[in-house]
């Protein structure tokens, strides 16, 4: 994103001395997205053993876009992509956890930890093995298959040691907690047996031997569909990704948002926002598109006005509304479409709606923020729209031919294929960017390193998906939920999400997602929700897990760019997030909720839209406190009320909605005093 920032107009001297807030913005934005997203490498390899490296990363990306137009069995493709990026994994992580850069070091230290970027000898020896486990069913596939009812010896052995391996792997990627709930699992899958039999979770129990051939000799253990999903989906929307930001997109991006708003005191706002969601159909990941655009907008934002929490709230709900929204989504998303077998632009129009809504809360945020704080507009040296527009636009056309081509039939691994040749071809027309045979290799290489914490983490959600397939846990998880609620939707649904809620603040959002489907998903779907309705609340709910505290990521991410509280930045991303924590509940319980998701005819659809933006204004007019000047207390509880009732999409709670927003706008011009607004135009004026 050096390039992104440099093409942003030119501040002051003064101006780049405020956009130095705190120790962390001499920081580069590469060793901020290492730290705070587990989906960069680790380790800063460099000389021969890089290019070595790079060189089987790109073979992986090959093999990947081979496999679209000469289609390999699934089961041995994705034992063979696991067994490239699985040494890929071992070779660019460190075995250890790397402490914050906030805490001090002793020189020893420093000189140690540098040294941890070269691979060790046990690196090596576990990226071998994690070959010969992963490659050893090849050999003789048909034979291996035969021998699932009576597998031998080796076969045990070569099991446990995958198992293990990708464990380790997962570790090393996203941490030590997502392979403890593994090996809790499996523990469950041995010792439930002893459980007894009329117990909620109780089961018959299993060996080792048929705990290890489901987790290593069938498609729904480590080389399940989570794993096929980063072999298909993701490592090619990966490799488009890095197309396009190595094409000079990604700059393109936040010059054009720059550009795009008349100057206002919401515009630098309403600018970041913009930039989120464009930035993250390169990056794919709500905490690195943070990073990458608070490096850029932060020190814009000061001048406007915003303070560090507030700033770095904007910057957190804008880089996690990315992952949310079309037309790529986050990796979650790739696993709905795969489990519920319908095409990606079926999902993109069921993300459609909701991304609306999400994108509206956070406007008119900004809006009340920007008249509440007294921001003030400001005079970049950025080009016009239409200059810009004229100049790289065509950086949108392989967006737009992706969903395209998908309305006209073609599949969606086809269609990111034909959209990255595009964006190759036309990165031609900027010779700053133009991809030559390096450059193509780079990003075809830097597509493949990407999704390695992606296929750990889906190989060891594999795990979690066969013990409860095993043991018939999803159906026994979703018989205590709904019992823990009474056996009441309403109650259900809070249950559901807070538990996705804490699920995810331990495990990355793909595995959460996972296991939350697999447990939870049969909870709301006994209670009459459909497969769409509750996998969609899931993954909002997991998405959100990244700006819910304590842990909240992106919000974390931002306040090391701001220097400003990390708890208050939290809180105020939560501000501008708050639809997104209330939406999704219209998806399981209004009457006319599966119109949001797009499952109704078109006028039901543009009624439910309808009806839910008034709901998200009168829950922005809660949270931000202002109508036509400072709201009070009676205003903003009446149009939580509103929000609540509209959010039911329902007739008589719609009517009662609206009449309780009509009472909460008439009190407040009643008792509107002229001086009021006077003050708010004087401190506008005054910033």
């Amino acid at each position: 994103m050096t390039s992104a920032a440099q093409r942003v107009g030119h501040p002051t001297s003064d101006d780049e001395g405020e956009g130095t807030v705190g120790t962390a913005q001499t920081r580069s934005t590469e060793e901020l997205i290492a730290e705070y997203d587990a989906e960069r490498p680790a380790r800063r390899i460099t000389g021969p053993l890089a290019h070595v490296i790079g060189a089987v990363a790109l073979g992986v990306s090959l093999y990947a876009l081979y496999a679209v137009f000469n289609p390999i069995p699934v089961l041995p493709y994705r034992m063979s992509f696991l067994a490239a990026v699985l040494p890929l994994t071992f070779l660019s992580y460190r075995p250890g956890t790397r402490l914050p850069r906030w805490v001090p070091r002793p020189a020893r230290f420093a000189k140690t930890e540098r040294s941890k970027d070269t691979p060790g000898i046990t690196d090596w020896i576990l990226a071998g093995a994690s070959v010969v486990v992963c490659a050893y069913p090849l050999l003789g596939f048909d034979d291996f298959i035969r021998r699932t009812f009576e597998p031998s010896t080796l076969d045990m052995v070569m099991g446990a040691g995958c198992a293990l391996l990708v464990l380790e792997a997962t570790r090393r990627t996203v941490g030590a907690i997502l392979p403890g709930i593994c090996l809790l699992f499996v523990g469950y899958a041995y010792y439930g047996g002893y459980l007894p039999l009329d117990w909620a979770v109780g089961h018959r129990g299993y060996d080792v031997e048929r705990i290890l051939v489901h987790l290593y000799m069938g498609t729904e253990g480590l080389f399940g569909v989570p794993l096929d999903v980063a072999a298909t989906y993701i490592v090619l929307f990966a490799i488009y990704g890095a197309v396009l930001e190595y094409s000079g997109a990604g700059a393109f991006f936040v010059n054009i948002s720059f550009a795009a708003f008349r100057r206002s005191a919401a515009a630098s706002g309403r600018t970041v926002t913009l930039a989120g969601f464009l930035l993250g159909t390169v990056s794919g990941s709500g905490t690195a598109t943070t990073v990458s655009l608070g490096s850029v907008a932060w020190p814009i934002l000061r001048r406007a006005g915003y303070s560090p929490e507030s700033g770095g709230g904007i910057l957190a709900a804008a880089g996690i509304g990315a992952i949310l929204s079309p037309p790529t989504l986050g990796a979650a998303a790739f696993i709905i479409a795969e489990y519920l077998k319908v095409s990606y632009l079926t999902l993109l129009l069921y993300a459609a709606v909701p991304t609306v809504l999400y994108y509206l809360g956070i406007i008119l945020a900004i809006e009340i923020d920007s008249r509440r704080l007294g921001t003030r507009d400001l005079d970049l040296e950025i080009p016009s729209a239409g200059r810009l527009l004229a100049r790289f636009g065509y950086h949108f056309s392989s967006l737009i031919a992706i969903v395209v081509l998908m309305a006209l039939g073609v599949s969606p691994f086809r269609a990111v294929v034909y959209a990255t040749v595009l964006a190759f071809l036309l990165s031609f027309l900027d010779r700053e960017h133009r991809l030559g045979p390096r450059r193509v290799a780079q990003a075809l290489s830097a597509g493949t390193l990407g999704v390695l914490p992606v296929a750990a983490t889906t190989a060891a959600a594999g795990i979690i998906v066969a013990v409860v397939t095993l043991t018939g846990l999803g159906l026994k998880g979703s018989r205590i939920i709904i019992d823990l609620a009474g056996g009441d939707l309403a109650m259900t649904a809070v249950v559901a999400a807070l538990a996705v809620l804490i699920l995810g603040l331990a495990v990355p959002v793909t595995a959460s997602f996972i296991i939350a489907a697999v447990i939870i998903g049969p909870a709301l779907q006994t209670l009459g929700v459909s497969p769409e309705a509750s996998y969609m609340f899931i993954f909002y709910y997991a998405v959100l897990s990244e700006v819910t505290p304590p842990t909240a990521l992106a919000a974390v991410a931002a306040s090391a760019i701001t220097g400003g509280n990390t708890i208050k930045t939290m809180m105020m991303t939560w501000k501008y997030t708050l639809p997104a924590f209330l939406v999704p509940f219209a998806f399981v319980l209004a009457p006319g909720g599966q119109a949001l998701l797009w499952q109704a005819p078109l006028p039901e659809v543009l009624m439910a839209l309808a009806v839910s933006a008034v709901a998200v204004a009168a829950l922005a007019v809660t949270t931000g406190g202002w109508m036509v000047r400072r709201a009070g207390w009676p205003e903003r509880v009446l149009s939580a009320g509103a929000a609540i009732a509209l959010l039911h999409l329902e007739p008589t709670a719609v009517a009662i909605g609206l009449a309780l927003l009509a009472v909460a706008l008439l009190i407040h011009l009643v008792l509107r005093r002229p001086a009021d607004g006077q003050v708010s135009h004087r401190a506008q004026k005054g910033n």
